[in-house]
């Protein structure tokens, strides 16, 4: 598409050049790329211009000041306001997809993996785009939702594959931003509610209304909701007028806990669920009733739950050993999955090892602590993703919710943490580690490095 034909309803300008593609991140920038530069809170997209050009950027909209540089730019005051339209101008198929939105604090990831999955075995090719990567499509990013310009190039290159429907995750931050603004959300699934992300929200109410948003979009012509959750009667009230599905692990006749994950009865069916933990359950339920609403019939749908899988890095358990890896980062989710190895084997010890993320809510540090040795024991506290802050600071504060009287162990090295508690851990223990999940890296100030926690604990078995 030729820059002014982008352009006309924004601009007028006289420069001709074609162009490929837009982005608004020069890691994902690809030849032919009009580049738009931001002004955004701590950064400024005209720093990485030399970088754009590098990618092969051909074009560059600016809003914050004239610039001279080797490719043709264009000042767009208030150039923010106009992402949407140029989204929409240049990958004007994305609206077509039918999309499915998930939100909540823990089990967004899960829920869309499950989703996406089930979807498939019902004969539905489909898009999934989140934590763990987009699928069908090269396109990097590095947000659990993507950028609205990764999010239309993706959708439109889905509809030219004739890929019709894609699962997304829905962070808070992604509504706040308007990242997902005007496309056509058919169906958003709430999960649940606790404390997360106050460095950015300030306030649980601030936090809970920006997820509300997503349930109020005239798009949205069903809305999932978990009824267990303590915040479900305000997702209610706010998608009223949508067709509206709950659930509760109360739908289940019967839930019996077993070693591996559960034996259940649902309805007239009986069969086993090879996951842990109660919130797996529901993330379970979230899925049976995310498809059902889309017109598949419960009666086709129940009989492929048990061969569903759980996401890389969700509850994953380490082979031949009773150890796993999840992401669970915040306190509500490292209550949940201690509580879950508690219930699947009560006669075994729990080891946890954790740490929390740099540059983000102090607040829930102190918690996590507590809550770790109110529940667990013993504690091996390590590095997670530190960022610019200093590591021991991190530690200090978890530190501050335990009692001085619990004996915990402190080592920074996250892999050397890993390896010392597979190499020490006894037949009557269970152990869990925590917070990093799928992730395949560690930010430590500017460097960043290969790190996988579960290639770590994998690795340690095979030197024992």
């Amino acid at each position: 598409m030729n820059i002014s034909q982008l352009l006309i309803n924004i601009i007028q300008t006289k420069i001709d050049i074609e162009i490929k593609g837009l982005c608004l991140n020069t890691q994902s920038a690809q030849p032919g790329d009009l580049f738009i530069a931001l002004q955004g809170k701590s950064t400024n997209g005209t720093d990485y211009i030399k970088q754009a050009i590098d990618k092969g950027c051909v074009a560059i909209l600016v809003d914050s000041k004239e610039i001279e540089c080797a490719i043709p730019s264009i000042r767009i005051n208030n150039l923010h306001k106009y992402l949407q339209i140029l989204a929409n101008t240049f990958y004007n198929n994305a609206t077509k997809i039918n999309v499915i939105g998930v939100t909540g604090t823990n089990g967004k990831t899960s829920v869309t993996y499950l989703v996406s999955q089930l979807l498939e075995k019902l004969g539905i090719k489909n898009g999934l785009i989140g934590t763990l990567g987009i699928t069908h499509n090269e396109q990097i990013h590095f947000n659990t939702t993507p950028d609205i310009l990764t999010l239309y190039r993706v959708l439109h290159h889905y509809y030219q594959q004739n890929i019709h429907y894609a699962v997304i995750e829905i962070s808070s931050h992604a509504l706040a931003q308007n990242r997902i603004a005007g496309l056509n959300i058919k169906q958003a699934v709430f999960t649940n509610l606790t404390q997360d992300h106050l460095d950015y929200h300030h306030t649980l109410d601030e936090y809970q209304a920006t997820k509300q948003r997503l349930f109020t979009l005239s798009c949205v012509k069903s809305v999932i909701l978990n009824r267990d959750d303590h915040h479900y009667k305000h997702f209610l009230k706010v998608s009223k007028g949508k067709k509206q599905t709950s659930y509760s692990l109360s739908d289940f006749n019967s839930i019996k806990i077993i070693q591996q994950g559960f034996l259940v009865q649902l309805d007239h069916y009986v069969f086993e669920i090879p996951f842990l933990g109660e919130f797996n359950l529901l993330n379970i339920l979230a899925t049976l009733n995310s498809v059902e609403a889309l017109g598949f019939k419960r009666n086709n749908i129940i009989p492929l739950l048990y061969q569903l899988s759980t996401p890389p890095g969700r509850m994953q358990k380490i082979d031949h050993y009773h150890a796993w890896i999840d992401y669970a980062h915040t306190p509500n989710a490292i209550e949940n999955v201690i509580i879950t190895l508690q219930k699947h084997y009560p006669n075994f010890k729990i080891r946890i090892v954790f740490g929390c993320g740099g540059n983000r809510d102090r607040n829930k540090r102190s918690k996590m602590g507590r809550i770790a040795s109110k529940l667990a024991d013993s504690i091996i506290l390590t590095n997670d993703n530190p960022r610019s802050e200093n590591p021991q600071t991190i530690i200090n504060d978890i530190l501050s919710g335990i009692d001085d009287s619990f004996k915990l162990d402190i080592i920074k090295d996250r892999q050397l943490a890993i390896e010392t508690t597979m190499t020490t851990l006894k037949k009557n223990e269970c152990l869990l580690i925590t917070g990093k999940g799928h992730e395949t890296t560690q930010q430590l100030f500017d460097k960043i490095i290969y790190l996988n926690d579960f290639q770590i604990a994998q690795n340690s078995i095979k030197d024992i």
